[in-house]
């Protein structure tokens, strides 16, 4: 099978040949028809000391399944958090990391919603959020922003503001139902929020605890780290809760499980629309994590085996 990989730090990505994986106590071995590229993904990269497996999001057919595996069987469609190598042909989705992918969705789809949904979701559940509430979305083009913007609507925010890098972004996220869109580099973040569901990180911390209210909230599901001074915290009586997709989805199934048929569900009612940036070969993995590093995308990026 194809597999992407790299050997130093920074890269370059290629592709080489790799013996198909056998599946493990709880595994599925999965042949993959859509991956997603991640933020996170593209981050280690250039930031983890040694080369990591490219995993992340997958969807395709299982193909064989390990001991212990009770909830698929070969020939069933699923999608996931893949830990190991997921840029591949075929890939190891731990069972518990997996979910169902309806038989009338592409693996597109169920790559660009799933998985990005959770993410959003899980975000959004963690902010507390009132009917009515301000809310404000960090990365709002991104793959997960795009749709955290749309849910904050749906769960019934009275008001939406989407943070972007580029200006020229702000169409797309104001199509997606957002009322206001701000970049970056604003002076001036708008009247303040009820609570910010945040997937940047490092510098934007500050700004993005300045856009809270008094005992406003802000979610922090990035990889990018960053410092918060307890002091801006202490004066608000603002809070800030970090959230984790994989916690959720190993510590609390039945939550996970929940959240899932809520997106399929959303998603049926054409109240939730993933929208996919652009699709690129396998051996263009680089050019696809081009688009994330540039920030130039709007929606999810997809590779296709």
């Amino acid at each position: 099978m194809r597999r992407v990989r790299y050997e130093s730090r920074g890269g370059p990505l290629f592709v080489e040949e790799a013996p198909v994986p056998e599946p493990g106590p709880g595994e599925l071995l999965v042949r993959t028809e859509a991956i997603g590229v991640t933020l996170p993904v593209v981050r280690k990269i250039t930031e983890a000391a040694e080369p990591v497996p490219l995993g992340g999001e997958i969807a395709g057919e299982v193909t064989a399944v390990g001991e212990g595996v009770t909830r698929f069987s070969p020939g069933e469609r699923v999608t996931g958090l893949c830990f190991g190598h997921g840029y591949a042909d075929f890939a190891l989705l731990h069972e518990a990391m997996a979910s169902p992918v309806p038989r009338d969705a592409g693996a597109v789809t169920a790559v660009a919603l799933v998985r990005s949904g959770l993410v959003a979701l899980g975000a959004l559940e963690a902010a507390r959020p009132e009917p009515g509430e301000a809310a404000l979305v960090t990365a709002a083009a991104g793959g997960v922003g795009h749709l955290a913007v749309q849910l904050a609507r749906t769960r019934g925010a009275g008001r939406v503001v989407g943070a972007v890098s580029d200006p020229a972004k702000a169409g797309f996220v104001r199509g997606l139902g957002a009322d206001h869109v701000i970049t970056y580099g604003d002076d001036s973040w708008g009247t303040p929020v009820d609570y910010v569901l945040d997937a940047v990180g490092g510098a934007l911390l500050t700004p993005a605890l300045a856009a809270l209210a008094p005992e406003g909230r802000l979610v922090a599901y990035s990889s990018g780290g960053g410092t918060v001074r307890a002091y801006d915290l202490l004066t608000g009586a603002k809070s800030v809760i970090g959230f984790q997709m994989a916690r959720v989805a190993r510590g609390r199934p039945e939550v996970y499980e929940q959240w899932r048929e809520e997106l399929w569900q959303l998603f049926a009612a054409g109240e939730l629309r993933p929208v996919v940036h652009g699709e690129f070969a396998l051996a263009d993995a680089a050019k696809a994590h081009g688009e994330i590093e540039a920030r130039t995308n709007r929606g999810k990026v997809v590779l296709i085996p």
